[in-house]
């Protein structure tokens, strides 16, 4: 997934989603000890996109896929000679992951991708983003028998495409903690789908403790909801030092975040979480946090 590089011809410098974000978690796992039990990869069929995708908008992918230098596919979001097959890769991970939790061959995973996915909407490449990762992963938790799905999303940008693809199923819940007003636009607490989508904005520069209130007021919702698997958007620039957010989150808040949604699925889905990488653009912060989120995820 290193091959994805939309950095050349950003017009803000070097992009934010660049190759060394993933160098830095994987670094990071490793230097903790965490990196034990790793699966590679493989690419998502396209059957298991097409549950979420358009087939014309695939396709509509793979055609614009370049031999070489970018294509720019919204002002934010490009594709570089390596996109196409990153982008593949990504959402083949959360799905194997998935599929592997369903038949208890495990019992949580973390996956390490990019591009990330919750931006990408059925029709449209957003946010960085070009597969909705987590959103396919629900269609295929489902394909594999576990009905009520969850993801509970914890980047500092809303999950628009997430919502999007949830919010008139009720069977998909989605619960987001979000700065807000802030990109993409959307994310506001009236914003409840068929009610099964419930959002926690916090303001712009809020101190921790409302990040954390806000995260817990989403709680009761997702053990509500009684799901079979909870999966995690797991973006970290909310973390203080990410200049893509304005933010006060440390890595020990995501680690409490995680134990918080490891007690609701030890209470209604037997312990059953997938996470995926999503946001986090400063290298250092990105991998403590990621860490913080892994070592939970063991350890709850």
């Amino acid at each position: 997934m290193a091959g994805h590089d939309p950095s050349a011809g950003y017009a803000h410098g070097r992009h934010p989603e660049r190759p060394a974000r993933l160098a830095a978690v994987m670094d990071a796992l490793h230097d903790g000890r965490l990196a034990r039990d790793l699966r590679q990869a493989g690419a998502v069929d396209r059957a298991a996109l097409e549950r979420v995708h358009s087939r014309a908008y695939v396709d509509s992918l793979f055609a614009a896929a370049p031999g070489d230098g970018l294509v720019r596919l919204d002002p934010d979001t490009m594709m570089s000679a390596g996109s196409l097959e990153a982008a593949l890769l990504a959402a083949g991970a959360v799905v194997e992951a998935v599929r592997e939790v369903a038949r208890g061959q495990a019992g949580r995973a973390f996956c390490a991708v990019r591009p990330p996915g919750h931006h990408a909407e059925a029709e449209r490449a957003m946010g960085f983003c070009l597969f909705s990762n987590v959103a396919v992963a629900a269609r295929e938790a489902q394909a594999q028998g576990l009905r009520r799905i969850a993801v509970v999303d914890f980047d500092v940008h809303h999950g628009n495409g997430t919502q999007s693809v949830f919010e008139a199923d009720p069977e998909l819940y989605f619960a987001s903690v979000h700065e807000w007003p802030a990109y993409p636009g959307s994310g506001g607490a009236e914003e409840t789908g068929v009610g099964n989508v419930s959002n926690a904005p916090v303001p712009p520069g809020a101190p921790r403790e409302v990040w954390r209130r806000q995260f817990e007021s989403l709680m009761t919702g997702l053990e509500a909801h009684r799901p079979d698997l909870i999966l995690v958007s797991a973006g970290f620039d909310a973390h203080a030092r990410d200049r893509l957010s304005q933010q006060q989150v440390e890595a020990e808040d995501f680690a409490w975040a995680t134990r918080a949604i490891a007690d609701v699925a030890r209470a209604t889905c037997d312990g059953r979480i997938v996470s995926t990488l999503e946001g986090g653009y400063d290298l250092e912060a990105l991998g403590r946090s990621a860490v913080a989120h892994v070592e939970a995820l063991q350890a709850a």
